[in-house]
């Protein structure tokens, strides 16, 4: 199998891995170190970086670029509903288990987004809890809520 191809996006939430193979994103990680033979390939990731740079400016709604998750069939449900959320929306967990067809999956639909390899691009940052707080985020509430507002969606969200 091919080895992964990765580098290292410098984003204005932090350090972000993007991973890949076969021109297609795999992950796209906060604060994580590449796998033993993951081979360091920064050209790669082009569209990525511009794309992740329009978005941090404000000025893209919608990602592009080619994904390839890996996860198992309920995940690769919640991830595709992920993607539906627009920009600048917020749903619950159990909105989204609902939209999956999965009513009363909602702690299961949290546990698929906690399991996204490809974070912000598969927006898991649009879905809080039921009270409207903000709950559980890979890069940490701080980074959520920053992501949020970017997209206009942190009025009115609590915790």
């Amino acid at each position: 199998m091919e080895a992964k191809r990765y580098t290292v996006y410098e984003s204005p939430v932090g350090p972000l891995l993007l991973a890949g193979r076969r021109g297609a994103l795999t992950d796209l990680r906060f604060g994580r170190r590449p796998r033993s033979g993951w081979v360091r390939d920064d050209a790669a990731f082009a569209q990525v970086r511009s794309q992740l740079d329009a978005y941090f400016r404000g000025e893209l709604r919608r990602f592009t670029v080619k994904l390839a998750p890996e996860g198992t069939p309920f995940q690769m449900a919640a991830w595709r509903q992920l993607r539906r959320i627009p920009y600048g929306a917020t749903i619950t967990y159990g909105e989204q288990a609902r939209r999956m067809g999965r009513p009363g999956a909602a702690r299961a639909a949290g546990g698929a987004n906690r399991e996204n390899p490809i974070s912000i691009i598969i927006p898991c940052h649009r879905v809080i809890g039921a009270d409207g707080r903000l709950t559980g985020f890979g890069g940490g509430l701080g980074i959520k809520r920053h992501l949020l507002e970017l997209e206009g969606a942190g009025e009115g969200i609590r915790g």
